[in-house]
């Protein structure tokens, strides 16, 4: 996955001065970081590879945001709730 993070941040400086909107699917992540989703994908992102990837939004013009597929009936010890706000608060401070 290294590959694809750096494939996306890459691809990132397209849209650097044009209004643009994220969405957070959060079954993208390995439910061994945020088992709480209904679609969870065995081998997705770890949660330090995600942050990295919301951390190089930086310098995009974010004209909002949402992160969507969090599952708190699944959310064992609530860390994908944990992870989950910890994206939202670092989507926010790229404002």
């Amino acid at each position: 996955h290294r590959g694809g993070v750096e494939l996306v941040k890459r691809q990132l400086k397209k849209f650097r001065n044009r209004p643009t909107y994220v969405t957070l699917d959060i079954d993208v992540v390995d439910p061994a970081f945020a088992p709480g989703t209904g679609t969870p994908q065995v081998g997705g992102l770890s949660s330090a590879q995600i942050l990295d990837l919301v951390r190089s939004l930086k310098g995009l013009k974010l004209r909002g945001c949402d992160l969507v597929e969090v599952s708190p009936p699944y959310d064992n010890g609530e860390i994908t709730s944990l992870l989950a706000a910890n994206l939202l608060f670092e989507l926010l401070c790229l404002f």
